[in-house]
C-alpha cells in the first residue's frame, strides 16, 4: 500500500509490525462488526502535518495562533456532517465514542442523575452505564434489556421509564441487531420530560447512507464513531438540536477533552464528503443484503442466531448452544482460517467477558472491499465448516488447510487497496 522508506530506516521494528499487520488485513477477512477499511484519502490525511498543531477551541474562537487553516478543515468538516445527518449542529471534535458519550453527560446531568440505557449483555454498550466505566461512578444508570423473541418490549420500557423518571432516556448499541422504533422510543421519553439520546455508533454509515432510517430526525441528541460503518478516522461526533449546542460545545472543551485532533478532524472531514456521494448508498445497501445473506446460511449451519435475525450489517450467534463451543473457541477457531470475528456476551450470559457464550460477525469491511451476496455466502458457508467440526476429528487439520487457502484466495480477489 504505502513504501513507508523512512520508517523502515528510522524504526524498523515499528515498520515491522505495520507491515504484518497490512498483510493480515490484505490475506484476511475482517468480520469484526465494529471494523472497517478507510479510503486511501483518509489514510493520507491522517499522515499529515495537520498532526502538528494544536487548535483548543472552536473555529473562530481559538486559544492559540497560526489555525487559519485548522479552521477551514473544522467548518469542512461541521458543515458536511451537519449535511449528511440533516443535524442542526455537529460537534467534530471526540476523540471517540467514548468521549463523545462523557462529553454528552457532562453537559446535560448532574452527578446523581439517572440515565436509563441498554444492559450490556443485551447488546449496549460499555458506556452506556456499566459499573466498570467512569459514568457509572457519577450517574445513576439503570439497564433495560430485550424479549425472548429479541425485540424490546416497548410497553415495559415505558412502564420503567415512569417508574425511574431518568433525565436522560438512552436508545443505542454495539451487539444489538434490530432496528429500534425511534418514534415510540422518543415518545416515552417525552413523557417523563426526559432528554432523548441515541447511541448510532454502530449504524452511522447504513444511516448517513440511507439505508436505515434516521435518528437524528428524531432524537434530541445523538453521539456517533467516525469509523465502524462510516468508514472514516477512528473517532467520535456529536450531533444535537440546536438548543443543546452550547452546552455540548463546553462539554467536549474544554470539559472533557484539551485539543482537538485535526489530523483526525481533517480525515473526518473527508469521510464525511465521501460519504454524501452516490456510491457510498450502494455500499450501505449491499451491506444490509450481505448480513441478511450471512445470517440465511449460518442458520443452515446450525447456528442459533440472537435478537431473532439481522436488520442491520451484524449478526450474534450464540456458539454455545449452536456448536457446543464458547465464545473464545469459535474466535480462535475462525482466525486459523483467516476469518476475524469477535467473541461476544449474549442475554444474560452465565459466562465471563473473556470467554462468554457467543460471537459477533459484521460484513462492513468485506463490503467495503467489493464481495456481495455470492461472496458472503462462501464465508457463511466457511465458517459454518469450521464451527460444526469436532476438534478431535482427524480431518480437522485438513479442513483449517483447505479453508485457509479459500480465504486467502478469495482476498486476492478483492485487495484492499487497488
Amino acid at each position: 500500500l504505502m513504501k513507508h522508506a523512512v520508517l523502515q530506516a528510522e524504526d524498523a521494528a515499528v515498520y515491522a509490525a505495520v507491515m504484518g499487520e497490512e498483510k493480515r488485513q490484505e490475506e484476511g477477512l475482517e468480520m469484526i462488526a465494529s471494523e472497517n477499511y478507510v479510503s486511501k484519502a483518509v489514510l493520507e490525511t491522517l499522515g499529515t502535518v495537520l498532526t502538528n498543531k494544536y487548535s483548543e477551541g472552536y473555529p473562530g474562537r481559538r486559544y492559540y495562533g497560526g489555525q487559519e487553516f485548522t479552521d477551514a478543515i473544522e467548518t469542512l468538516a461541521i458543515t458536511r456532517a451537519k449535511k449528511l445527518f440533516g443535524a442542526e449542529h455537529a460537534n467534530v471534535q471526540p476523540h471517540s465514542g467514548a468521549q463523545a458519550n462523557l462529553a454528552v453527560y457532562a453537559a446535560l446531568l448532574q452527578p446523581g442523575d439517572t440515565v436509563l440505557g441498554m444492559d450490556l449483555s443485551h447488546g449496549g454498550h460499555l458506556t452506556h452505564g456499566h459499573p466498570v466505566t467512569l459514568p457509572a461512578k457519577v450517574y445513576r444508570f439503570v439497564r433495560y434489556g430485550t424479549e425472548a423473541d429479541g425485540g424490546i418490549d416497548y410497553d415495559r420500557l415505558e412502564a420503567l421509564t415512569v417508574q425511574e423518571k431518568p433525565k436522560l432516556l438512552l436508545a443505542g448499541f454495539s451487539s444489538y441487531t434490530r432496528q429500534i422504533d425511534y418514534a415510540r422510543f422518543v415518545a416515552i421519553g417525552k413523557k417523563v420530560g426526559a432528554i432523548t439520546m441515541m447511541d448510532m455508533a454502530h449504524i452511522a454509515g447504513l444511516v448517513a447512507g440511507k439505508a436505515l432510517p434516521n435518528p437524528v430526525e428524531y432524537f434530541d441528541v445523538v453521539t456517533a464513531t467516525t469509523h465502524k460503518t462510516l468508514r472514516g478516522p477512528r473517532g467520535g461526533l456529536i450531533l444535537c438540536r440546536q438548543a443543546f449546542a452550547a452546552a455540548i460545545d463546553k462539554a467536549v472543551f474544554p470539559g472533557t477533552q484539551g485539543g482537538p485532533h485535526m489530523h483526525v478532524v481533517a480525515a473526518k472531514a473527508v469521510a464525511f464528503g465521501e460519504a454524501l456521494r452516490a456510491d457510498f448508498k450502494k455500499y450501505a445497501k449491499q451491506t444490509l443484503k450481505n448480513a441478511k445473506v450471512l445470517e440465511i446460511e449460518l442458520v443452515k449451519s446450525g447456528a442459533r442466531m440472537l435478537f431473532g435475525g439481522t436488520e442491520n450489517h451484524m449478526v450474534l450467534v450464540d456458539t454455545v448452544a449452536s456448536y457446543g463451543l464458547s465464545g473464545k473457541e469459535a474466535e480462535t477457531r475462525l482466525e486459523s482460517i483467516g476469518i476475524t470475528v469477535n467473541k461476544n456476551v449474549i442475554p444474560d450470559d452465565t459466562r465471563g467477558p473473556l470467554d462468554p457464550s457467543g460471537i459477533r460477525i459484521g460484513v462492513p469491511a468485506i463490503t467495503t472491499r467489493g464481495m456481495k451476496e455470492k461472496e458472503t455466502r462462501l464465508i457463511a458457508r466457511a465458517i459454518g465448516r469450521m464451527l460444526q467440526i469436532s476438534a478431535d476429528d482427524e480431518g480437522y487439520g485438513r479442513l483449517v488447510t483447505v479453508l485457509r487457502k479459500e480465504i486467502r484466495q478469495l482476498c486476492r480477489q478483492f485487495p484492499l487497496y487497488r
